[in-house]
């Protein structure tokens, strides 16, 4: 990833040890597409563990959310590291670009898609739709963000429900999901954190819209 117009601005890229596992990756070789590539890595074993706990019960079930849940923040880690390796360390290709965005997209529907599919498995009937539909809604608020620099404008991260955000709060769903035996539930931490998603990027892509139609607008 070489295009730093299209960075989100992050407190983390400044930490000392985030820069210290991007050099010690740019040392030993790695370039920031295998970084990028390793984020649908998690993804997709964060999308197995998801439908995998549907099937478990006690500890195992707990244990397969959590693990779950640090596939979410792995995701996020390879999406810190694959920039910073690219730009702080020139190892930025050509193709970075899709590297960058495109791994992105898949991540967000195999998370997301998977753990509906893991709240449904579980009993909540709903589960699989408030997955998809987060999916699609995360997707959509990428393109019009996308959408955007197409048009020559500024690429927009506003949330209410960006990337790190809807993360954060399918992170803290496995955790609730885990401890779901101590008030009864099973499978409606996970559907209630997706549905959450799914009307938070829906306003996340309302307000980018607005908002590039404002700026084409020159307001």
């Amino acid at each position: 990833m070489s295009d730093t117009a299209n960075r989100r601005p992050l407190k983390s890229r400044d930490t000392g040890w985030a820069r210290a596992i991007a050099a010690r990756l740019a040392r030993a070789g790695f370039s920031p597409d295998m970084i990028s590539a390793g984020s649908m890595v998690f993804a997709l074993a964060g999308a197995a563990l998801f439908v995998a706990q549907a099937g478990a019960s006690g500890p195992a079930r707990a244990a397969e959310l959590i693990l779950a849940g640090a596939c979410v923040q792995l995701r996020l880690l390879c999406n810190l590291l694959d920039g910073m390796v690219a730009v702080q360390h020139g190892r930025g290709s050509p193709s970075g670009p899709i590297w960058n965005e495109l791994p992105d997209r898949l991540a967000d529907i195999l998370f997301l898609a998977g753990a509906g599919y893991g709240a449904s498995l579980s009993g909540v009937a709903w589960g699989d739709d408030a997955g998809w539909a987060a999916a699609a809604l995360a997707v959509l608020t990428a393109y019009v963000r996308e959408l955007g620099r197409a048009l020559g404008q500024p690429a927009d991260f506003r949330g209410p429900m960006a990337k790190p955000h809807r993360m954060a709060l399918l992170t803290a769903g496995c955790v609730a999901a885990a401890a779901e035996p101590l008030w009864g539930w099973r499978g409606e931490s996970l559907a209630i954190a997706l549905a959450v998603v799914a009307a938070g990027a829906a306003l996340t892509a309302a307000r980018r819209t607005l908002g590039l139609g404002a700026h084409l607008r020159g307001r």
